[in-house]
């Protein structure tokens, strides 16, 4: 359970902010130290407080022991929720941004540069518990405030944390944008399956189980990855035949650099 010394505050409670809220709930986060605001609050929000007790748009002018912040709104709002916060400086949050792009100094710039902020990158299997974030703390944190940053956000699944703030555009291509390459990867098996005659569901099924099956092997296995394919390859079989091409003029390897390396320089130009 996440031990909080104040409120916990949520800014933003769409598909990431809500992972995050049933996750809290779930650690045993107690409701009442929890309280969300969004302009656009859903029906299976407003259900879940009326089950759990948490508050939904309080005054934020009234909150005067709010412990953190967290911001998930989309990285386009940020500019028009940030201002509504400052009445919260009172208290000396520490602020978590969960927003692609949206950079320390910028934050800086609007808490003050004695602010505690933590810029942090999630990602989209965070729906189903099984994300990873990267965060990365500026130099007012405590150590405290990291290890209570990290609690608050291994409630949506693993964290790593980095100390150099230009790494989260790397951050940001392998695994915050990650999820989609999986996505289409399995679109492409799916589709070769089909090109070898089988039904379109099949190989659908066949492609999504795969792909679901491999990336639980990969997280409970201790191997390393290279083992774990070396052991699935058996000298002149199929699956040699299939690296075979997959792996020639490091076609594989070749292709997700360039993709990683253009989502990175992508986000380093959304950051500004």
């Amino acid at each position: 359970m996440v031990q909080l010394a104040g409120m916990l505050l949520l800014i933003g409670a769409g598909k990431m902010g809500g992972a995050m809220l049933d996750g809290w709930l779930k650690q045993g986060t107690p409701p009442d130290q929890i309280a969300i605001s969004d302009p656009v609050v859903s029906d299976e929000m407003l259900s879940l407080a009326d089950q759990y007790g948490f508050a939904v748009n309080p005054d934020l002018a009234s909150l005067d022991n709010v412990d953190v912040v967290l911001l998930a709104v989309k990285p386009q709002m940020m500019d028009a929720v940030l201002p509504q916060l400052e009445a919260l400086n009172q208290s000396k949050p520490l602020y978590i941004s969960v927003a692609a792009g949206r950079t320390i100094a910028g934050f800086e710039a609007a808490f003050g540069s004695d602010a505690t902020i933590i810029r942090a990158m999630p990602n989209t299997p965070a729906a189903v518990g099984r994300g990873i974030t990267a965060l990365c703390p500026n130099a007012n944190c405590s150590e405290g405030q990291v290890e209570l940053a990290s609690s608050l956000l291994s409630a949506i699944g693993e964290v790593v944390a980095i100390d150099d703030e230009k790494l989260m555009d790397a951050v940001t291509g392998v695994s915050g944008s990650g999820p989609a390459y999986v996505f289409h990867l399995v679109e492409c098996m799916a589709a070769a399956g089909e090109a070898e005659g089988l039904p379109a569901d099949i190989a659908m099924k066949l492609a999504r189980a795969t792909v679901a099956g491999a990336g639980e092997l990969v997280h409970q296995s201790p191997l390393p990855a290279s083992t774990l394919r070396e052991n699935v390859t058996s000298p002149a079989g199929t699956t040699a035949a299939a690296l075979d091409v997959l792996m020639a003029d490091d076609a594989m390897p070749r292709i997700l650099r360039e993709g990683i390396a253009a989502a990175t320089r992508r986000s380093e130009e959304l950051a500004g």
